[in-house]
């Protein structure tokens, strides 16, 4: 158990207990992304808190309906408001792992802002919880970076790490 868990997919897991508990036992997640940094660890984290976890990605075939049958539905495909409102079942836990820069004409000329994966406005209408972007995960992985940095100095030092 020496393995650092990735910073933004430990960060999700956080927000995702919080809602759901630490067994996620009879709950289907879908993740869509499938990169190594955080689609298949989140995978794996999902898996080990007892979820039945399908992971998805852009060219998955009706992408739209699988995500309907999830309970907690993790965005991190890397495409601004690709996860539509009518994707998300009612009350589903919508974790937003998506950093976008968009432009924003009505800030001004050459202006841009943040979005997710996820439509926000659409999607708070119809999930349970839904992470923010910017604002959401973000900080999560900042303050899990800040962990794994706070147990790597007491392995280093030969004392027993505080577990978060």
């Amino acid at each position: 158990d020496t393995a650092f868990v990735p910073c933004t997919p430990a960060g999700s897991m956080l927000l995702i207990e919080r809602i759901r508990g630490r067994d996620l036992s009879g709950l289907n997640a879908v993740v869509v992304g499938r990169s190594n940094i955080v689609g298949k660890p989140m995978f794996n984290l999902l898996l080990a808190a007892n979820g039945t976890v399908t992971i998805a990605h852009s060219r998955t075939r009706d992408l739209p309906a699988l995500c309907r049958s999830a309970d907690i539905l993790v965005a991190a495909v890397g495409r601004p408001h690709m996860i539509r409102g009518e994707w998300i079942k009612p009350g589903a836990t919508v974790i937003d792992v998506g950093i976008n820069r968009i432009a924003a004409p009505e800030k001004g000329e050459g202006k841009s802002r943040l979005v997710g994966d996820a439509d926000f406005a659409g999607a708070e209408k119809v999930a349970g919880a839904i992470t923010p972007v910017p604002g959401g995960v973000g900080p999560m992985t900042i303050a899990m970076l800040m962990a794994n940095t706070v147990v790597s100095a007491y392995r280093t030092a030969g004392k027993a790490a505080p577990r978060f």
